[in-house]
């Protein structure tokens, strides 16, 4: 990278630092339990809005994984989410009634947090349905991946989004709180991926799955994005730029290797598509508050009249991570 690009994203990350912190006065505190966390304590931070079904499993699901305190902020919600999160003695949340889309879709809020309250944490940044797993994950805590990432110098951890979806329509199995959202949601997509990397920023643009295949089959360069780097050992002068699809500084973003070997990675669980999920894109649809003019949730909502089946005779049947590592899709690296 020459030496004007390299000043023009620092430029940049100045910016937002000081967009985040201005952004700050739309933050009302419902539950500030922020005291409460201890010097090596992991951190979760989530934007929400009308979860309150999903809460009580992904509270339950990260808890057992180790995370210490959450930092949630509520975008107005009004199905009780709010109430609920306040009540949680291992949560702080705050509440606004601000416009998603001029935070930079939640970026800035989270930002402002991370500055304030994750310096020098761990910290990992989901959406209420997105569920972490990574190499030994059914017998290591995420505490030893942490002290292992320390102990090799690596600051930040990847993990690309993984679309799960049912066999079948799916209206035709109610998810109830508290469930295991995998028990319904649990096949995916084994192998049409497309990836190539971001020159300006450095990280990879991974694009495919079931919404590339289903909502976008004719303009797949305009499916989601599914590259994350969700888990970062936080400095108050790290930014996240789009989402947690990257980073600045920059270097955060190369989690990968480019002369051959594989570096540790792994995946979010997107249990996005459940029988609860028609009524969520209607509503984002009518509230305009979703990246390029909604496109995604108007794809979504044309595609949903249908009531697809998003399972073809190419899904795969989630096991466990070792069967995502073979399949190519995450790696242990050289973590033993």
């Amino acid at each position: 990278m020459g030496a004007w690009q390299s000043y023009r994203l620092r430029l940049q990350r100045k910016r937002w630092l000081v967009r985040a912190f201005r952004k700050r006065r739309e933050l009302k505190r419902i539950a500030d339990r922020t005291a409460q966390i201890r010097t090596d304590d992991l951190l979760l931070l989530c934007t929400q809005r009308n979860e309150r079904v999903r809460l009580p499993y992904f509270l339950r699901y990260y808890r057992s994984l180790g995370i210490n305190h959450f930092l949630f902020v509520d975008n107005d919600s009004d199905d009780g989410s709010l109430d609920y999160l306040a009540k949680q003695p291992d949560v702080s949340v705050w509440h606004t009634g601000a416009s998603y889309k001029r935070s930079r879709f939640g970026v800035d809020w989270l930002n402002w947090l991370a500055r304030k309250y994750g310096h020098g944490h761990w910290c990992l940044t989901v959406d209420p349905d997105e569920f972490l797993i990574y190499p030994f994950c059914d017998t290591r805590p995420l505490r030893a991946l942490t002290d292992w990432l320390d102990a090799s110098s690596i600051r930040s951890f990847p993990a690309m989004l993984l679309d799960m979806y049912p066999k079948g329509r799916l209206n035709e199995q109610g998810y109830e709180p508290g469930q295991d959202p995998i028990e319904i949601a649990c096949w995916f997509d084994s192998g049409n991926y497309t990836i190539r990397r971001n020159k300006r920023f450095g990280n990879l643009w991974i694009q495919g799955g079931p919404r590339a295949r289903v909502f976008f089959p004719d303009q797949p360069e305009k499916a989601p994005a599914l590259n994350k780097i969700p888990l970062v050992k936080w400095h108050r002068n790290y930014v996240y730029v789009s989402s947690t699809h990257m980073l600045l500084p920059r270097g955060l973003n190369l989690v990968y290797d480019e002369w051959g070997g594989e570096k540790a990675s792994g995946l979010l669980l997107h249990a996005k598509f459940l029988n609860t999920f028609p009524a969520k894109a209607k509503e984002e649809l009518e509230r305009k508050q979703h990246y390029a003019a909604s496109v995604e949730y108007r794809a979504y909502a044309e595609k949903l009249e249908e009531n697809p089946d998003l399972w073809c005779k190419w899904s795969e049947k989630y096991i466990n991570w070792r069967q995502l590592e073979i399949l190519g899709l995450m790696s242990k690296g050289n973590w033993a």
